[in-house]
């Protein structure tokens, strides 16, 4: 049996067959529904039930009880028990469509023990423009792509990135180690629903492990030097010391961001660390207690997300004031 979806906003209508999800059966029709990671984890499919009710074979961590019981659904899972009528309105600033450049490599360091900076120059994209937050696929010659969160500005010429490097990932320990200044490299961007949300008027929590600062860094440089920056707390998580490769660089953010708080929080410490340790978003939860009046926006780990998000709500964070970007889920799951 197949059910008919009308997105309320564009008046596109689809059908959905009984084995397939509703963002499943809009993709394979044309009806472009926001998504990233398909798998439940990241919340950008999520739409609102205008009309009708869906269910699940395994119940999404992105989509919490209190988000469900005012209507809302994640598309990459949801499966309709009928004709439904959806609403995708999520305000977000413009930004150009994705395209495909030909990037030039302007530099590439190291930073730290198994993070790359790499700076590519975009040439022909001068009126690019991208949300703060957003991520881009690089291309490779076998078909496949590598996504990675753009950790810079909009600029109009170039990008920066940080990637991780994975012992015997394709790219990252193939084709980045090789890369050097003038070599090509196709992209596409940009991608993505991560990004801040200037209306909400909320103090904002930042939450990362690992290269998840990549998106995090993005949305704190558009907001410096802002004379209606909201107070900002950025919670890293690492593992030891030598991982926080923007240590000294994240300190002097303060100057130029809204009552900067910076924690940075180990999980496996060498014994004369004296700052905190643990779990990151138990020690952000630790801190701040009641986050009833917080925007909160968290990349890495799906797990720590899921973790951090329960955690959260469980202290008083409104879901509808939860961003998320999952860092390993988004993007794609084959070796990087």
């Amino acid at each position: 049996m197949s059910h008919v979806v009308r997105v309320l906003e564009t008046e596109d209508t689809f059908t959905v067959d009984s084995e397939e999800s509703v963002l499943t059966a809009a993709l394979r029709q044309g009806i472009p529904l926001p998504h990233d990671c398909t798998e439940g984890w990241c919340g950008t499919c999520r739409v609102k039930l205008v009309e009708g009710c869906v269910n699940y074979e395994e119940h999404p961590l992105a989509l919490t009880p209190e988000l469900e019981e005012e209507g809302f659904a994640l598309a990459c899972q949801a499966r309709p028990q009928g004709n439904l009528v959806i609403s995708t309105e999520r305000p977000l600033a413009p930004c150009s469509d994705p395209e495909r450049y030909t990037a030039e490599v302007e530099a590439v360091r190291l930073l730290g023990r198994d993070v790359v900076h790499l700076t590519l120059a975009l040439p022909g994209a001068d009126g690019l423009v991208y949300r703060p937050g957003q991520y881009l696929n690089v291309l490779l010659d076998d078909g496949n792509r590598r996504s990675f969160s753009m950790a810079s500005v909009p600029n109009g010429k170039s990008v920066d990135l940080h990637i991780r490097r994975v012992r015997g990932g394709h790219f990252t320990d193939g084709q980045l180690t090789r890369l050097r200044p003038g070599d090509k490299l196709d992209v596409e961007l940009p991608h993505g629903l991560f990004c801040c949300s200037k209306e909400d008027f909320r103090p904002l929590l930042m939450v990362a492990t690992g290269t998840g600062l990549a998106p995090i860094k993005s949305i704190l440089e558009s907001l410096m030097d802002d004379p209606d920056c909201p107070p900002v707390s950025l919670y890293w998580g690492m593992r030891t010391e030598a991982d926080l490769y923007l240590h000294d660089e994240i300190l002097s953010w303060g100057e130029r961001l809204c009552d900067f708080q910076y924690v940075p929080v180990l999980s496996q410490p060498s014994p004369s660390w004296t700052g905190r340790q643990g779990y990151v978003q138990e020690v952000a939860t630790e801190d701040i207690g009641d986050f009833s009046e917080h925007a909160i926006y968290m990349c890495g780990s799906p797990n720590m997300i899921a973790s951090a998000r329960n955690l959260f709500v469980e202290h008083g964070a409104n879901p509808g004031f939860i961003y998320s970007d999952a860092f390993n889920f988004q993007h794609t799951l084959a070796p990087a």
